[in-house]
C-alpha cells in the first residue's frame, strides 16, 4: 500500500512567514520579554527544529537572560510562551490568516480516494499542526504525529521511524513532502524517499538528496510549477499528480 506523509510548517500551508513568526512576537510582546524577530532574523530560527526550541535560544543572549532573571525556571517560562504562541498561532488559523498551499487539498484528497496511507509528521505542536490541517482539508481522520512524541527533532530521523512503524508502512511504499533541509535529512534517515516544496525561506538550501524539488504542488489554472531538481521518473506537467508521486515511488520497488 502507498503512503504519503506530509510535513506541516510551509508544507501544507506558509505557516511559518504568516503564523509562527507572528505568533511568536505577539507572544514576546504579551509577556514583555525583550524580543522581536524580524522576517531575515526568524529565518535563521528555522535551523533549529522545534518551537520551544527556537525561544530557548534567546536565552543565549545574556541581555534576555538578565532581564527574564537568572534564578528563574527556564523549563516552566517556556512551557508558559510557548502555549500561549500555540494559542496565537491557532487563532490566525481560525481567522483564515493561513492559507493553505496550492495542491496540498487536491493531492490528499487524490490520494486518500486511491487508497493511499495519509498521514502528517511535524515537530511543531501537535495542537497547531491539527488546526493547520483541518484548514486545508476540512474534518478528517488523518493521523498526526507531533510535537514532543519524540525525544529529537528534525534532523533527525525519529518522528517519521515513529510514523512508520505506528501505521505499519513499509519505506519503500512512503513518500515523504517536506520543504526544507532540516526534514529532508528526516526522511532520508529513515530511509524514504522525499519530494520538496520550496518557499521563500528554504529556497536556497541544499536538496541534493530529493526526488524532486518543486516550487509548489500546483493547481490548475495557476501559472506552471517550476522545477527546481527532478531526480527521479515522474515528468511533472504544469502542476503535479498523483501520477507523478505513483512514479516517484515506484523507483524505489
Amino acid at each position: 500500500m502507498s503512503a504519503l506523509i506530509f510535513d506541516c510548517d510551509g508544507v501544507l500551508a506558509d505557516t511559518e512567514r504568516h503564523g509562527h513568526l507572528p505568533a511568536f512576537n505577539a507572544t514576546f510582546e504579551r509577556f514583555g520579554l525583550p524580543a522581536y524577530w524580524s522576517e531575515p532574523e526568524y529565518g535563521e530560527k528555522l535551523r533549529i527544529g522545534g518551537g520551544k526550541e527556537r525561544m530557548a535560544s534567546l536565552f543565549a543572549d545574556p541581555a534576555f537572560a538578565a532581564a527574564v532573571g537568572d534564578g528563574s525556571d527556564r523549563t516552566q517560562l517556556l512551557l508558559t510562551w510557548h502555549r500561549a504562541k500555540t494559542e496565537a498561532f491557532k487563532q490566525l488559523v481560525r481567522e483564515g490568516r493561513i492559507p493553505p498551499r496550492p495542491g496540498v487539498a487536491r493531492i490528499i484528497r487524490a490520494a486518500l480516494d486511491d487508497g493511499w496511507t495519509v498521514a502528517v509528521a511535524s515537530t511543531s505542536a501537535e495542537e497547531s499542526v491539527r488546526a493547520v490541517l483541518a484548514n486545508a482539508v476540512g474534518p478528517n481522520d488523518i493521523p498526526v504525529f507531533a510535537g514532543d512524541v519524540v525525544p529529537a527533532k528534525k534532523p533527525d530521523p525519529a518522528i517519521y521511524q515513529l510514523a512508520l512503524d505506528r501505521l505499519g508502512l513499509s519505506a519503500e511504499d512512503t513518500l515523504v513532502v517536506e520543504d526544507s533541509r532540516n526534514g529532508l535529512l528526516a526522511a532520508t534517515g529513515a530511509g524514504l524517499r522525499c519530494l520538496v516544496t520550496v518557499n521563500d525561506y528554504t529556497r536556497g538550501e541544499d536538496f541534493t538528496e530529493a526526488a524532486l524539488v518543486v516550487s509548489e504542488l500546483g493547481e490548475p489554472g495557476r501559472p506552471p510549477i517550476e522545477v527546481l531538481a527532478n531526480r527521479g521518473a515522474a515528468a511533472p506537467g504544469d502542476y503535479l499528480t498523483l501520477a507523478d508521486l505513483r512514479a516517484l515511488l515506484e523507483e524505489t520497488r
